[in-house]
């Protein structure tokens, strides 16, 4: 168990560790060489360019040189906070405004929860000896937790208290934010510009998806699973559907393809072009050798050819491959799926068509807001309906089976917290263990460490879970596994550290005990175990949001492509790899920080400060990189935020159970009982904001849409939106390969003109035309496949 000195010393190795950090961050952000890795942002909206060089030194293409601006390196913290919410909404989207309220919001509700519990429960628990004579394993810090109070004792009415007024505060605060990100969103969408998903809506065969849509298309609603007829195609059902049934507002519509296989040729294609530029690139710098590979496996064995030769054949053949295969898509009927992007003359029609039932049969024609074009994920589109329940109890069987079998590396984890068990297992390491700073460094960081270690590779294998349940939409993937991600850590490190944790910890007074008495220990251990989520603060909030901002892997990355598969500009821009704010990653980690403030607030308050050091670091860091770095893929108008309510309320409703049964095992008969009303409050507070603003993020009002349908006809009374709509959601394997494969320069996506800022941006470097490529259709294609 960590004492009061492994803290110090984890908190000291996590402290010099998030300043090395920092200071690596703001001497690499200056240097000119790394100036694309840590401002993307504003090369990718054509706001900056590279860095103008002193002709007289050409290390100053490399190297600052101007030594002044060495004395103003950690003037990006100021910068961070200095752009207005108005402005980073023009800037970086709703979506990254909203998702820097998150962190805002915890500290809101921890900054006066931590005043009141320093004030008061830190001298109500410290003024106790109870654990010196229970016989159970501690430390000084476990002095001012709740296990400190006597059993029966009066000042339990104190916790009690203070369980209501921390309740109390945080619904009034969750309430009042998501107040403001419902006026928020809808004031966006109100004054967001023209896009094709305001028009588009999908036509389905399936429940619909409202709820999982990343942003309401406005115009747009995709409708899927439509049923088949022996006498007409898919294009000539979908089109006499919607005009019978809705005359005055349908538009027109895309077809759904099958070009999974086609999108596998395109993306083999692309990374052989990579060997293709990288050898000849190899070649320009030494052009005495040609240079050569073996043709077998990792180049380790078989014939010896020339590698400009082999990839050139290689990239014309699959170019070949391409054609063929794009071709076969546009012309087999199997290849069409039962699904369309069907658009609407108006916002209004298309709000009708997605929020009501199409048909008698509620299991046909089923149409719902399509995701916009970014946000879609064309893979999925591909799978059948009645595959869908499938492929989701599979993944929900293989996500039990996952959080079952984690309990294994939570218990090692467990076990290195516990010096006493690590002995008995390896005695003869008992003399290196037992020196101060390693056992320090042993119970204070390692567990911390080993634990961010083998949470490692789980965000990935839960994303790849979502893709095999079939979500349409990367808004919607990312929701899902953000949602499965929370979960696993409530049940892994969060109960099942406790449980592990109290079990080795405990474990020779539960030998000792009779079985009644094993929930007493348990219900005065779990307040003890603060210590660990102490150390795993400190390590993954502390020192991993430090190095969030560093970008080590970006860095080297961007450099490794700089030197060897960069020719153009556009490659240049590729290889910056911006990133975005990892919504399905990051989310669930700072509910996990919710879920201990909330716990730990009433029974050991000694842990709020490292969440409030959390917040307030994390917020000054995922501000400056949302302003200069990360560039979102999508824009769901903060429709994830009834997500984030829910899981801080449920935090809330876990920290009253376990504090219910907490003075239950106290033997505090008299307040335990009144606690039983704040989880009935809780759930009534919920139910009520879940009514009164959930709409605004699950249907668009029809007064809304008739009134921006309104004032664009006053506007642009001859608007063609048939030709604004007629390629938006075309797969992107059938644009033309001279088009950028960034979508983000596309009509739609153009931000409105940002508010005047301090921040100087240059255009000396001369970017690449937004407007120089053409979408084709599919016949167009075909076309130019058949070219010679």
């Amino acid at each position: 168990m960590a004492t009061l000195n492994d803290i110090g010393v984890a908190a000291a190795i996590n402290i010099l560790t998030a300043l090395a950090f920092f200071l690596a961050f703001a001497m690499l952000r200056i240097q000119p060489v790394n100036d694309r890795v840590y401002f993307p942002k504003w090369y990718i909206k054509g706001l900056r360019s590279s860095p103008l060089v002193n002709g007289s030194a050409f290390a100053s293409k490399f190297v600052n040189l101007d030594l002044r601006s060495y004395t103003r390196f950690l003037n990006w913290m100021p910068a961070a906070l200095q752009m207005p919410e108005p402005e980073l909404i023009d800037h970086a989207g709703l979506d990254s405004a909203v998702y820097l309220r998150i962190y805002f919001l915890g500290l809101k509700i921890f900054g006066p929860i931590e005043l009141t519990a320093f004030t008061v429960m830190i001298p109500v628990n410290w003024s106790n000896n109870t654990l010196e004579h229970s016989g159970l394993t501690y430390s000084d810090i476990d002095k001012l937790s709740i296990s400190n109070i006597p059993i029966g004792s009066h000042k339990f009415w104190t916790h009690l208290v203070l369980a209501y007024g921390f309740t109390f505060w945080t619904c009034y605060v969750l309430k009042r934010e998501y107040e403001i990100v419902a006026a928020m969103r809808l004031h966006f969408l109100a004054s967001d510009q023209r896009r094709p998903d305001q028009f588009t809506v999908t036509s389905i065969s399936i429940t619909s998806f409202i709820r999982e849509s990343s942003l309401l298309l406005i115009n747009k609603v995709l409708a899927r699973n439509v049923p088949p007829d022996p006498d007409e195609s898919v294009t000539e059902l979908v089109q006499h559907f919607f005009l019978v049934n809705h005359p005055h507002h349908y538009l027109s519509h895309q077809l759904v393809y099958n070009a999974n296989k086609l999108s596998e040729l395109v993306n083999e294609k692309k990374k052989i072009q990579n060997w293709l530029d990288f050898y000849q690139n190899k070649y320009k710098r030494n052009p005495l050798k040609r240079p050569s590979l073996k043709t077998g496996f990792l180049g380790l064995w078989g014939n010896r050819v020339d590698a400009i030769d082999f990839y050139t054949s290689f990239v014309e053949r699959l170019s070949r491959d391409i054609c063929g295969e794009r071709e076969k898509v546009s012309s087999n009927t199997k290849s069409i799926m039962p699904a369309a992007f069907v658009s609407f003359k108006t916002r209004w029609g298309a709000a009708v068509c997605a929020q009501t039932q199409q048909s008698r049969n509620p299991t046909t024609w089923l149409t719902e807001w399509a995701p916009e074009p970014r946000d879609v994920y064309w893979e999925n589109l591909a799978i059948p309906f009645v595959f869908l329940t499938i492929r989701r109890l599979i993944a929900a069987i293989a996500f039990f089976f996952l959080t079952f079998f984690f309990m294994i590396p939570i218990a090692i984890v467990q076990s290195l917290a516990n010096i006493e068990s690590i002995e008995k297992a390896l005695p003869f390491l008992k003399p290196i263990i037992e020196v101060k700073f390693i056992k320090s460094f042993i119970q204070g960081f390692l567990p911390g460490i080993a634990l961010k270690i083998f949470l490692l590779f789980l965000p990935t294998i839960l994303m790849m879970m979502s893709k095999f349940e079939g979500f349409i939409s990367l808004s919607a993937l990312e929701r899902r596994s953000a949602s499965r991600y929370y979960f696993f850590q409530f049940i892994n490190v969060f109960l099942g550290s406790i449980i592990t944790g109290t079990a080795f910890q405990q474990l020779n007074h539960f030998i000792h005990q009779s079985t009644s008495q094993i929930p007493k220990t348990i219900g005065v251990s779990i307040p003890m175990k603060a210590t660990f989520f102490i150390t795993y603060i400190m390590v993954d909030g502390w020192a991993g949001v430090a190095g969030e901002i560093l970008r080590l892997k970006p860095l080297i990355i961007y450099h490794l492509k700089n030197s060897f598969l960069v020719k153009t500009e556009k490659d240049r821009e590729e290889a910056m790899d911006p990133g975005t704010i990892g919504f399905n990653t990051g989310e669930p980690q700072i509910q996990l920080y919710f879920l201990l403030g909330l716990v730990y607030a009433v029974v050991t308050p000694i842990l709020l400060p490292f969440i409030i050091v959390f917040f307030a670091l994390a917020y000054v860091v995922y501000r400056h990189q949302i302003i200069n770095v990360y560039h979102q893929e999508y824009e769901s108008a903060a429709a994830f935020w009834p997500d984030v309510h829910v899981r801080v309320v449920a935090a809330l409703i876990v920290s009253q159970l376990l504090l219910m049964g907490l003075l239950s095992t106290k033997e505090a008969s008299q307040s335990t009982p009144l606690l039983i009303t704040l989880p009935v409050l809780t759930i009534c507070f919920h139910r009520f904001c879940k009514g009164r603003y959930e709409p605004a993020f699950v249907r668009y009002p029809l007064q809304e849409a008739m009134m921006k349908d309104t004032l664009e006809r006053a506007k642009e009374a001859n608007l063609n939106l048939k030709g604004f709509l007629q390629n938006a959601y075309i797969h992107p394997v059938f644009k033309s390969a001279d088009e950028s494969d960034s979508e983000s320069e596309s009509e739609w996506e153009r931000s409105p003109a940002l508010v005047a800022t301090k921040r100087t941006s240059k255009r000396f470097t001369p970017m690449p035309s937004k407007d120089g490529g053409s979408v084709l259709s599919l016949d167009q294609v075909n076309d130019e496949c058949l070219k010679p």
